[in-house]
């Protein structure tokens, strides 16, 4: 998987994925022009999103519904260091679901891709190129 990340302007990002462009900015306060989501909003999406297709799935593999299902995913900004925690991934399921159901939807969506990143401690390099040949040899 591969994501490229352009600067557009002030605090604007251009960001590819695929055959996709999605914009990232800040509100106004920030700097910015409002025209996207804040990286933390996408995250905030992408962990979201990821858990809304687990939860289909679930309800799609046992013919109990379709479309319908809502996820909201709030987190609190932490510091020391600056980061998000407290996450909260509310499920809200179109049709009513037996004990047995509810623990198995939710097991479900234990298994999505962006959780399971987030609750593992991933390892996460940076690597940095200049345009600076000089630099480079540092």
């Amino acid at each position: 998987m591969e994501v490229k990340v352009v600067h557009v302007d002030q605090v604007r990002f251009s960001i590819h994925a695929r055959n996709h462009i999605i914009i990232s900015d800040q509100p106004a306060e920030g700097g910015g022009q409002d025209t996207g989501m804040t990286p933390p909003e996408l995250l905030l999406a992408s962990l979201g999103s990821c858990a809304a297709f687990y939860a289909v799935q679930y309800l799609k593999t046992r013919k109990l519904a379709e479309h319908g299902v809502e996820v909201t995913v709030t987190a609190e900004k932490l510091k020391l260091p600056a980061r998000m925690g407290n996450f909260l991934i509310h499920v809200r399921c179109p049709v009513p679901l037996t004990e047995d159901q509810n623990q198995g939807m939710i097991r479900s969506i234990h298994q999505c891709l962006v959780h399971n990143t987030l609750v593992t401690n991933p390892q996460i390099a940076i690597e940095l190129t200049t345009e600076n040949p000089a630099i480079n040899k540092v």
